[in-house]
């Protein structure tokens, strides 16, 4: 991924969203056999073995950290990836689902806030009305059209826990920019993936009563290949190619497109057999505004620009 155009990182970006979005759907396969604990156990574990795999073929060399360098990336790996799957599963728990993911499409909001307040620097209109129109388009789908749904939200000890985990995503999204300088794609994602797995594996084991191994051998061969989709496709695939963006795009630009998570859940449903309604088209196509919005400004900024020349001369 060395010698990278902005158009393949975008498409990496977007098949990494696609890839998280079709996990709300295909764990449906799973978790009425599965607990989500289990999932998370078995998602990471095998996202863990396929990237030592990688690593092992390309041989690339593990670069030297001091100390301080690993406890950050090791804190940082567990906030981002062990408790923000904790706490989020936790959180969808004790609250509905319309609650938890009207929360989570606050990621790239405060995420641009973020990295604003870090560069001292605010928004400008054109990110704003951005962020502002994708996070419409963002309700617009999971609300389904219903105003009142969201008039009548409210805070529940679920909603807190998932906006504690929304919280800890942001700060992954904006910190791994920085820890960019000094480890590679690989190793840092490998890294996030195993102190996440064992942080999930040491909470399971004061629960006493989740068996990862028995529930996985209890699946058909349907729910196994689910488990491994997720693995590979919704983990490896996912967590690669969001933080290859966040490296080259900034946080704050990748971030910009979880708004388009509930979509990519909506189009993996009706390829599952799901109907989706006018309603969540239309979303999709806000949040896609929403996308393009600064690219469009810009070439209307350049057609402008060059038109005035030409009268000019």
């Amino acid at each position: 991924m060395k010698h990278q155009t902005p158009i393949v990182t975008v498409s990496l970006l977007v098949l990494s969203i696609f890839s998280w979005g079709s996990v709300f759907p295909v764990s449906k396969l799973v978790l009425g056999q599965m607990t989500e604990n289990s999932l998370v156990v078995w998602r990471f574990s095998i996202a863990a073995l396929c990237l030592v795999i990688c690593l092992l073929v390309k041989r690339q060399h593990w670069p030297r950290l001091s100390i301080k360098q690993y406890a950050w990336l090791l804190l940082l790996s567990i906030a981002g990836v062990g408790g923000f799957n904790l706490l989020l599963f936790t959180g969808v728990k004790h609250t509905a689902a319309t609650n938890g993911a009207l929360v989570m499409a606050l990621s790239p909001l405060v995420t641009a806030l973020m990295v604003a307040a870090l560069s001292r620097k605010w928004l400008s209109r054109t990110q704003a009305l951005s962020l502002a129109i994708g996070l419409s388009g963002v309700l617009l789908v999971i609300t389904n059209g219903s105003w009142q749904a969201l008039a009548q939200f409210q805070f529940n000890q679920g909603d807190l826990t998932i906006i504690a985990a929304m919280l800890l995503w942001s700060v992954y999204t904006t910190a791994s920019q920085k820890v960019a300088g000094w480890l590679p794609l690989l190793p840092f994602t490998l890294v996030s993936m195993l102190a996440g797995d064992a942080f999930i594996l040491a909470f399971n084991a004061t629960q006493g009563d989740i068996h990862p191994v028995t529930e996985l051998l209890s699946l058909p061969l349907q729910g196994i290949m689910a488990v491994i989709y997720i693995g590979v496709f919704g983990t490896v695939v996912g967590y690669v190619f969001f933080l290859n963006a966040v490296q080259r795009l900034g946080s704050a630009t990748a971030a910009l497109f979880f708004n388009l998570i509930p979509v990519c859940a909506a189009l993996t449903a009706v390829m599952m057999g799901q109907e989706v309604t006018s309603i969540q088209v239309t979303g999709m196509a806000v949040v896609l505004l929403g996308l393009m919005l600064p690219q469009l400004l810009k070439l209307v900024r350049q057609r402008n620009t060059i038109q005035t020349c030409d009268v000019n001369s």
